[in-house]
């Protein structure tokens, strides 16, 4: 007897519904409310989130900071002078 290998593939659900992957595409179309992800996907994905959150806080934090609206010297006039 051999063994069957384990996985999360989406072929072994297709084949429980209706045993054509077009189907099943179709009925998760049909039934939005019905389609989830499973545990360990939106466990995963939460944690890369956070990782990925976290790494870029880092950089802004390493980075250095520039003036990007210098205090103005003249007044705040850009050159536009009224003729009066």
């Amino acid at each position: 007897m051999t063994r069957r290998k384990k996985t999360r593939s989406l072929a072994d659900k297709v084949q429980i519904r209706t045993g054509k992957r077009k189907d099943f595409k179709k009925w998760r179309h049909e039934n939005p409310d019905q389609v989830t992800s499973s545990t360990r996907f939106t466990q995963k994905k939460r944690q890369q989130r956070k990782l990925q959150a976290a790494r870029k806080l880092a950089r802004q934090e390493a980075g250095e900071s520039i003036a990007i609206h210098p205090d103005e010297k003249d007044g705040g006039t850009t050159g536009e002078e009224s003729n009066d």
